[in-house]
């Protein structure tokens, strides 16, 4: 009989991300975490050197932020980060409170395991970058929070419009970091909310839906 292979030893998945990918990754966080200020301009030059790679994928990650709203390209003078003005914040939160609303009162309704499964491993992702301080991680958070809160409704004409709010949410997050919320409150809110939902409770969810967006509005301004 043939002489039976050892086992193979376990392999990590190969990252298939392009260079263009990681930068695109490394300068959304760098964003983020206030690092790269709104405003502030960014060159194809100097990121490639400070990267140590070639202008081309530089090029394209640039243009990839600028078509996700986190850029800006103003012709003749170059690429900034995106500034949002107080104005814009407010309706902007208004938008994902007419989203968000309508969402919770669905998925408190149907109360899906696997939707609210989802919820709380986010919400415990979250308690876990507050001990750790790590803001722009509980801004990735929270956005993957309401986006799956949404995604949860079940309703693909909410999914959609609440696409088109990501980006400049992304910026107001941003925003939050410089007046240094309370990340524990941060997570006590997202932690009622889903509490709320697993309980089934409509009127619940839909106010600590409020409670939450209103909170980071008044932050903002």
């Amino acid at each position: 009989m043939p002489a039976t292979a050892p086992p193979s030893p376990e392999l990590d998945p190969l990252d298939r991300r392009s260079t263009a990918d990681v930068i695109a990754e490394t300068v959304r966080d760098r964003i983020m975490d206030g690092a790269f200020a709104p405003g502030r301009q960014l060159t194809e030059a100097h990121l490639a050197e400070q990267l140590a790679v070639s202008r081309g994928p530089v090029r394209e990650a640039l243009q990839r932020l600028v078509q996700e709203g986190l850029l800006t390209s103003i012709p003749h003078r170059g690429v900034f980060v995106t500034t949002i003005e107080p104005d814009e914040v407010a309706d902007v939160y208004l938008a994902r409170s007419v989203v968000e609303r309508e969402a919770a009162r669905r998925v408190a309704r149907h109360r899906d395991p696997e939707a609210l499964a989802v919820l709380a491993g986010l919400v415990e992702e979250m308690a876990t970058s507050s001990a750790a301080g790590a803001w722009a991680d509980i801004a990735e958070t929270d956005l993957a929070f309401h986006e799956a809160l949404v995604d949860g409704s079940g309703s693909a004409r909410l999914v959609r419009m609440y696409r088109t709010l990501l980006v400049e949410t992304r910026l107001c997050l941003r925003g939050l970091r410089d007046v240094h919320p309370d990340t524990e409150e941060v997570v006590a809110e997202h932690r009622a909310l889903l509490d709320a939902l697993t309980d089934g409770d409509e009127a619940r969810a839909t106010a600590c839906v409020d409670q939450h967006l209103d909170r980071a509005v008044t932050g903002l301004h």
